[in-house]
């Protein structure tokens, strides 16, 4: 096991979770007013309508024309793990023109893919972490798996008879359980879909055993009691969901949560970025915003955009050590 990861870890990954919510001070003059920005701002979102990139950034959208004084409108670019719309965006211009809205899919698909059409640290300039959210460990209703330490002893005895599920390969429910694997010393088998759906039905009909998954894709299933919570993924209890333990007090050094960011391409002013950051950050202070965000178990965050490029840069390194000790490519 390499010691580097285990420590970076642990540090990373616990730490990152309390540093998420940390309030940053906003400049007393707001920045908007300080630069020229484009009549119209295209936000890219690099997946298909109706999920919760999508969602978030049509809010996000609608809610930044009227105080920006401009335009904004939300163009999906699905295709190859979210890479076509990173790359337009990535080649876009840089004068604010142009955004990528998208998940920590993004880090986690970037660290499974050798070869990248762009340069993840200098093609994009990190603007702003929309939201957070943790995800939650789900056995179908009927699984004999009470807990956490049922999920890991079962693995033990059973090892790769034993399946997981995920919403595809590099996605982030596929490494967030990586993640668990790496923590829990355990070796399962990987069942990836296309889409939640498929994972979610097939862990109803005991065709997998376990699965890590948001609250948007498999919620209503715990809520009808097809499926049974075990845990969340964040270090800390979810306030939507208090009644669920974090993984991390059966796994210590287990720790990851959803989020969602805004990222413009790389050279783009940072007068323009900062302008872009305190307008998202008051956005996310609307209680509209703050409901629709809980809808999703999803709260909002304070990052500026040296905080957001470090926690995005930390990520994505971490998620490429568990890539190299878990030997994933090409599995």
């Amino acid at each position: 096991m390499n010691s580097s990861l285990r420590s970076g870890n642990r540090r990373h990954f616990i730490a990152a979770g309390a540093s998420l919510g940390a309030g940053l001070m906003l400049p007393s003059l707001t920045a908007a007013q300080q630069v020229s920005l484009p009549k119209t701002i295209r936000i890219v979102v690099p997946f298909s309508p109706g999920a919760s990139n999508d969602l978030f950034a049509r809010a996000l959208a609608q809610r930044l024309a009227p105080k920006l004084g401009l335009n904004a409108i939300v163009e999906n670019k699905p295709g190859a793990g979210g890479r076509i719309g990173a790359e337009l965006v990535a080649r876009g211009e840089t004068d604010g023109s142009v955004l990528l809205f998208s998940s920590n899919s993004f880090t986690t698909g970037a660290a499974m893919t050798p070869k990248l059409p762009y340069d993840m640290e200098k093609s994009f300039e990190p603007v702003a972490l929309m939201a957070r959210s943790p995800m939650i460990l789900l056995v179908a209703a009927n699984s004999p798996l009470k807990n956490v330490a049922d999920v890991v002893a079962a693995a033990r005895r059973d090892g790769p008879k034993m399946t997981f599920g995920s919403s595809g390969v590099g996605g982030l429910n596929h490494m967030a359980t990586e993640l668990f694997q790496y923590v829990a010393k355990i070796n399962t088998t990987h069942v990836p879909y296309k889409g939640m759906a498929g994972a979610v039905t097939d862990l109803i009909g005991g065709n997998i055993q376990y699965l890590i998954s948001t609250s948007a894709s498999a919620g209503a299933q715990v809520r009808s009691g097809q499926l049974r919570a075990l845990g969340v993924s964040s270090t800390d209890r979810s306030r939507f969901m208090p009644e669920l333990p974090p993984i991390a007090e059966t796994l210590p050094g287990y720790g990851i949560e959803g989020w969602w960011g805004v990222y413009a391409p790389g050279g783009t002013p940072a007068p323009i970025v900062a302008a872009l950051n305190q307008a998202i950050r008051e956005v996310n202070r609307e209680p509209e915003i703050e409901q629709l965000l809980a809808r999703e178990t999803a709260v909002s965050s304070e990052m500026d955009p040296a905080a957001f490029r470090k926690f995005y840069l930390d990520e994505l390194n971490q998620w490429k050590k568990l890539v190299a000790e878990r030997n994933l490519i090409g599995k």
